[in-house]
């Protein structure tokens, strides 16, 4: 892989990872990694946080969705 492209998903990810663990985007993210087909696990452990978590923030989002 080139490095510039590889140099930038690392940019990326690291500002993701900022964001999600200030609260930004964690519950937006979640949602759309889950919609392109993340595993659950996958989600949590790119978001240093718990399966748990991931599952309770896709089940509030459903919810929400419902009312």
């Amino acid at each position: 892989m080139d490095e510039e492209l590889l140099q930038s998903q690392k940019e990326i990810v690291m500002m993701l990872t900022i964001l999600a663990k200030r609260g930004i985007v964690k519950s937006a993210l979640i949602q759309e990694m889950d919609a392109v087909g993340f595993p659950q696990k996958r989600i949590a452990e790119l978001l240093n946080t718990t399966s748990n978590t991931v599952n309770v923030a896709l089940n509030r989002a459903k919810k929400g969705k419902r009312k």
